[in-house]
């Protein structure tokens, strides 16, 4: 044997050897965010030592196996470590992952039965008011409250009220609550509180900390980062509840494939460069718009003009990278007429891609209500909202102003 091989024996055998010992787990010790996307639930592959987890694509396990996996349906590795990833993010013990955002939120929603109250804010996500009204259970059993008035919130309260929804900042209006204030008062009436938190993602809020039972997140938007997955989560430190909604889940068959969860896990290692970026765009054009005269008003709660700013900067780190707007004098056609006119910026719906995306939220197709009840809720014809993605700004700004220009010139037209 040369020199050579006899080293690399030995080498070969120290490092088996250390692998053989139980080592702490990389996150137990990792306190920067940043490193925590990178390595949270993700571990070298004991079998070949691969830094990259192979995607395990099989439906079935062997009986009796170590792994404790049995059928995909009930749990699967891949789907493993991005439930323990968004877990650490989250800083919270239990998360589940599910097959999309919705279904996510169907998850908690079973945690109600026939007769519970349940409370949410009226400008919640209209999607999930569309599932509300499809749930049984839950038949003439949701009150829609403006949680920034205290005295009407109180009054929602019923005796058999027993959870609580909401978001902040709110889609697509961008409302923004008092968290920590909201979630003592449920917790005085022994009411559960469910947060969305899709928005601010966990790099600017982690709502666990201010008080919520329940997070939930559409890994679709920017947990995944490239509009190429459906994913949902529910994360929450109750263990009860975690084994309720462990217990329904596999009953539900909404159970995400391998492949997103890699692909999600893949996006979240650059959850932070993603979100910072877009968020640092997002603010220098919201201070556009704001002294844009052809903008009615808008809706950003990083502008010292937004009613909720001073409460977004107590309780995140950033005000994110949405950004809502109404034209002025126009209605839902000229509005559509504005997105189309954009190039760079994609007019589709949805959220928190890597590319900008505009919508005018009164037309999406999930919306249950009618359009004076949208109007009254602050979604007009002339609403726009923008997801601002990673692009250079200066490209941004040039789509946006030349889009601005065509509208001008329309109307002077006419």
């Amino acid at each position: 044997m040369c020199i050579r091989d006899s080293i690399n024996a030995e080498y070969m055998g120290y490092i088996s050897m250390k692998r053989e010992e139980e080592a702490p787990e990389t996150t137990s010790f990792v306190r920067g965010f940043n490193t925590k996307c990178v390595h949270a639930g993700v571990h070298p592959d004991k079998t070949t030592g691969a830094l990259v987890a192979p995607i395990c694509l099989s439906s079935t396990f062997l009986a009796g196996s170590s792994s404790g996996y049995t059928y995909s349906r009930c749990g699967n590795p891949m789907r493993k470590q991005a439930e323990d990833a968004i877990a650490t993010l989250e800083g919270v013990k239990y998360a589940l992952a599910s097959s999309s955002g919705t279904s996510a939120a169907m998850l908690i929603i079973h945690l109600l039965k026939p007769g519970d109250h349940l409370i949410a804010s009226k400008d919640i996500y209209c999607g999930l008011i569309k599932s509300f009204m499809n749930m049984p259970a839950l038949e003439n059993e949701v009150s829609y409250v403006d949680f920034s008035n205290e005295a009407e919130l109180l009054a929602a309260f019923k005796p058999n009220t027993k959870m609580l929804w909401f978001e902040s900042p709110s889609n697509p209006i961008l409302s923004v609550y008092d968290i920590k204030k909201i979630t003592s008062i449920c917790k005085e009436r022994g009411v559960l509180t469910t947060f969305d938190n899709t928005i601010p993602t966990p790099l600017l809020l982690n709502p666990t900390e201010l008080g919520v039972d329940v997070v939930l997140h559409s890994g679709t938007k920017f947990l995944g980062g490239h509009s190429d997955i459906l994913l949902g989560f529910v994360c929450t430190n109750h263990e009860d509840l975690y084994i309720r909604m462990k217990e329904i889940y596999p009953q539900m068959g909404a159970c995400p494939s391998a492949f997103d969860c890699y692909l999600l896990l893949r996006g979240m290692k650059t959850l932070p460069l993603r979100v910072l970026r877009a968020q640092e765009s997002a603010i220098k054009l919201a201070e556009y718009l704001y002294k844009n005269p052809q903008v009615e008003t808008i809706f950003y709660p990083g502008l010292e003009s937004h009613p909720g700013c001073e409460i977004q900067k107590k309780q995140a780190r950033g005000p994110g990278a949405i950004i809502s707007f109404r034209l002025k004098n126009a209605d839902v056609n000229k509005t559509i007429k504005f997105c189309m006119s954009l190039h760079l910026i994609k007019f589709a719906v949805s959220q928190g891609n890597v590319k900008s995306m505009i919508t005018v939220p009164i037309t999406w197709e999930n919306v249950p209500r009618s359009r004076e009840e949208m109007a009254k809720l602050g979604i007009t014809q002339n609403l726009i909202r923008i997801s601002v993605g990673i692009e250079d700004y200066e490209d941004i700004l040039k789509d946006i102003t030349n889009a601005f220009e065509t509208l001008e010139k329309a109307q002077t037209a006419q």
